[in-house]
This record gives structure tokens, sequence and C-alpha cells, in this order.
């Protein structure tokens, strides 16, 4: 019994699960291998209903809410972390979207993000910095009705595979902060955006890489949110990716525990099952628990967001402890793999696709200033 979840949602991550296990989970490897996103699985999650399914139907959703979108991002997840970042760069962006777009603008967009027909990037990150999120240096200058861009983001998920970028950068001064910061919608295939792709550790088949803008131009009505506003506006949305990221990593650990008290039951040392032995069982009962406890966290958060009650602390705890919990679990589901588990294969690439997370989409320390700053309050942390 999950209070969080109820017959419906259950029986729609039923359904995501067959999808998952039968259609996902076959390419896992071979993906992260060729470093190739698949398209046509991001259309038939779309035609599913997988995709941002907490949107409005009105504008491409199920209009189920962000629990809904929780339980289908973690069963894909389950299955190939990467190809759920479709998830949550759709439910993140669609957010934005839906919520700081001018309709004529970001309809278009939110109905083929929800077919599974667009993947929009988010570029925060630049090459000086990325915890200091507020501190930008790409230059957005207003030019009669377009918007000129010039500058680097780096780190950016899905940089070079995405249809468009959602794009933080500076339109006041340096001194004005976070208040000096406006957020762009910006097409790809724009004249002067050119793209590159890193070779990362983890999450391959969605990658990272940075973008350059060189006098790119963007139509004023492809503004999301007020100028000098974007950050303030736009960065709410993170609490619900913070609780998706959650589910996502815990998700990858969870598979990998089952996986484990498996072969730990079926695998024999000195007559006995490796079960037996506490050395074996205890380490993997103590991550079993704590990974039942962080998911609670998780589907809490999303439930508070169902429900319009505040849920930025509860987020930033599913973002610090969630990514390096599944790490150590995952980690420990590996080394009772023994060797097995070392060789290249799922548990291995589990580990490192987990491992991003406790570097993207904000550190533990700033989550943890965030939940000292409403804890304490702000003028007492500083």
């Amino acid at each position: 019994m999950n209070p969080y979840l109820n017959e419906d949602l259950q029986t729609l991550a039923e359904h995501a699960r067959r999808f998952a296990t039968g259609r996902v989970a076959p390419g896992f490897l071979e993906r992260d291998r060729t470093r190739v996103l698949d398209r046509g699985l991001m259309r038939e999650m779309g035609q599913m209903g997988f995709i941002a399914p907490e949107l409005p139907e009105a504008i491409g959703g199920q209009g189920m809410g962000c629990l809904a979108a929780g339980v289908i991002h973690e069963t894909i997840a389950a299955a190939d972390l990467s190809i759920s970042y479709i998830n949550l760069l759709a439910s993140l962006n669609g957010q934005i979207l839906a919520e700081h777009g001018q309709p004529h603008v970001a309809r278009p967009w939110l109905e083929r993000l929800t077919q599974g027909d667009a993947l929009i990037a988010i570029a925060l990150t630049e090459p000086r910095g990325g915890s200091d999120a507020a501190n930008l240096r790409l230059r957005v200058e207003r030019m009669g009705d377009e918007y000129v861009i010039n500058g680097e983001k780096t780190s950016i998920s899905a940089a070079d595979q995405a249809d468009a970028v959602i794009v933080f950068g500076r339109t006041g001064s340096i001194e004005s902060g976070a208040h000096g910061v406006t957020a762009l919608l910006v097409p790809c295939d724009a004249p002067g955006l050119t793209r590159s792709r890193f070779d990362c550790h983890g999450q391959r088949a969605i990658g990272r890489g940075s973008l350059f803008f060189e006098n790119v131009r963007v139509p004023v009505d492809h503004r999301l949110g007020d100028e000098n506003k974007g950050f303030v506006q736009v960065m709410q949305g993170f609490d619900f990716s913070r609780a998706l990221i959650g589910l996502q990593v815990l998700s990858v650990a969870r598979a990998s525990l089952d996986e484990s008290w498996e072969y730990a039951a079926q695998r024999e040392a000195f007559g006995q099952p490796l079960s037996a032995f506490q050395g074996v069982s205890h380490p993997l009962a103590d991550f079993d628990t704590q990974v039942t406890a962080a998911r609670l966290l998780c589907l809490q958060s999303l439930w508070l967001k169902d429900h319009n009650l505040p849920h930025s602390v509860e987020a930033a705890m599913c973002k610090w402890w969630a990514p390096k919990l599944a790490y150590d679990a995952i980690h420990q589901c590996l080394l009772t793999h023994g060797h097995g588990g070392y060789d290249r294969g799922v548990i291995e690439q589990r580990l490192r696709d987990v491992l991003g997370f406790q570097i993207g989409d904000g550190t533990a320390q700033i989550m943890k200033t965030i939940i000292s700053r409403t804890r304490a309050g702000r003028k007492a942390v500083g």
C-alpha cells in the first residue's frame, strides 16, 4: 500500500513498465555504446502519452498531474536512464513553456514535445561556473523586435540533439544578479548557433555539450516570462524536476538491488547462498531501506505540487540525497556481483549514468543551502 499512488496510478505504472521492459530495456547497452538517442522510441513514448502527461490536454498533455509523470518517469528510468531524460526535459521545459511562453509560440512546440517529435534542452550553465547560476555572462541585447544572443553555454544535456533550447542570458547589468536575466526559446536551427558534444562518463545516449551563440537572433515573442525576470520566474519549475530526478535515479538503484538480492540468494559460497552471509545481506538491506524511504520523499514532493502546496525543501532533499544514495547503492550491488558486476554491462553502466546527477541540475551543497535558508531563514544562513 502506497499512500501517494492510487489504483489508477498503479495501473499507469504497470502500463509503462510493460513498455519499458519490452521496448526500452533491450537497447540499453547498445545506446550507451553508439551514443545515439532513438527518436523512433521517443515518438512511441509520445504516442502512448508517456511524455509530460501532467500538461493540460488542450496543449498536448493528458492532464494527469505530477505524480503520474513521476510513476512513468521512474519506470522508464529503470530500463534506461538516458531515455528517461526525454521525460525529464519534457516535463521541466513543458511546464516552463506552458506557464511563461506566448501561446502562439509555445503551443506548437508543446504539441511536438508531447508527441515525441521534438526534444527541448535547457541552457543555464556557462564555462565560468554552474552553481552560481544567476551570475551569467551570455549577453542578450534587444534590437527592435528581436533579441540578439552572444556567448557560450556548456555542460548542456542533449546539446547536439535538441530541436530547441531554453536559454538564460543577461539583459541587465552584472550587478543586478538574478534580476537581470531573461529566458528565451531558441530554435536550434537559428543562424549563428553551433554545437559540440562531450565524451561523457555516463548518460551517453542523451549526451552533453556546449552551445555557441554568435549574433543569434530570435523574435521578442520568444521570450519566456518578463524581461530581466526570467531567472526568478522560470527557476521555480526546478522544484518539479528535482523530485523527478530523485525518482529517476532511485528506480535505477531499485532495479540493481532487486537483481542483487536474487543473485545473492542463488549464488553459493562455502556451501551456502551468499545471502546467508551478513557481510553480503546487511549492506543490501541497509540500501534497500534507504532507497524505499527516499522514494517516498520524492512521491511526497510531487503530491505536494499536485495540491499546490510548498515543496521546495522536499524537492531539494530529493535532489541532494537520491543521487548520492543511488550511486552508493549501485556501487554495493556491483561489488555483490563481484567480477561479473565489474565487467562492462548493465550494473556498470547504471553506476556511470547516475553519477552525473551529483554534479548537474544543482549540487548537494546548493540543495542543502536551499533547505537551510528555509529552515533557519535566509538572513541566518547567508
